[in-house]
């Protein structure tokens, strides 16, 4: 039920988001809603969750979710925080309802857990140096 609610909230915001790329595109922030957790396991666990499963192995459905277990590609910390800003596919770009310390506190939650090791930290001025 969690996992449901977790999704239905993430869809409105996102329709929220999108609404306000229509009005704006000068401020990123106006008229998004923002996520309150702050560490990286919070976020993961109620943004990423849903999608990469607990156990970051991902999931096939409706969608294909790839795995983040021992992933290579999140060696390159720009690579993940990339996609969290900027969304690819079917990701959503999640970034956009965070601030740089929470986009930092979450690649580098996923960096560090699910089989990857990747010790150099992403920093909020790596995030703020990669936003639009």
């Amino acid at each position: 039920m969690k996992r449901v609610v977790a999704l239905a909230a993430l869809a409105a915001a996102l329709a929220n988001s999108a609404r306000a790329d229509s009005a704006t595109s000068q401020d990123l922030s106006k008229g998004y809603a923002k996520f309150s957790e702050q560490g990286g396991q919070a976020l993961y666990a109620n943004v990423c969750q849903a999608c990469h499963m607990a156990d970051g192995k991902g999931a096939a459905g409706a969608g294909r979710y790839p795995s983040l277990v021992a992933d290579p590609k999140l060696e390159v910390s720009g690579y993940a925080v990339a996609l969290v800003v900027n969304g690819q596919g079917a990701m959503p770009p999640v970034g956009r309802m965070m601030d740089d310390a929470q986009v930092a506190a979450v690649v580098n939650y996923v960096r560090t857990h699910f089989g990857n090791r990747f010790t150099d930290a992403v920093t909020k001025d790596d995030v703020k140096a990669a936003r639009p």
